[in-house]
């Protein structure tokens, strides 16, 4: 993936990881490994409706599948995608934190 596609991608993920209520969310899958939305909104003790909307921008970021049983949607955590983040956050860091752009002068380059 070009560098500006991944910066979008991260910004994305950052982005959906940043309230309070998704992070929990993904850690009540974590170690439940499998939830209903009831289940969770009644761990959470907020409303269904609230827990799908957060539950729908982890899905669209990949951190989440969703598996139909019945009546009830069976929410889990994507260990590969949660993998491949992990991957492409240590990548953006070490990239940023590899040295300066090569217009700056060698003085400032090297300095930490």
């Amino acid at each position: 993936m070009e560098t500006r596609n991944k910066i979008l991608k991260l910004s994305e993920t950052f982005k959906a990881l940043g309230d309070p209520t998704r992070l929990k969310l993904l850690k009540l899958l974590l170690k439940s490994n499998k939830l209903c939305v009831g289940m969770l909104a009644k761990k959470l003790e907020i409303s269904q409706p609230a827990v799908s909307q957060h539950l729908k921008i982890l899905k669209n970021v990949g951190i989440l599948d969703s598996n139909r049983i019945g009546y009830h949607v069976h929410y889990s955590v994507n260990t590969i995608m949660i993998d491949k983040y992990k991957n492409d956050f240590d990548d953006f860091f070490k990239s940023a934190n590899s040295g300066c752009c090569s217009d700056c002068p060698e003085d400032i380059k090297h300095q930490k």
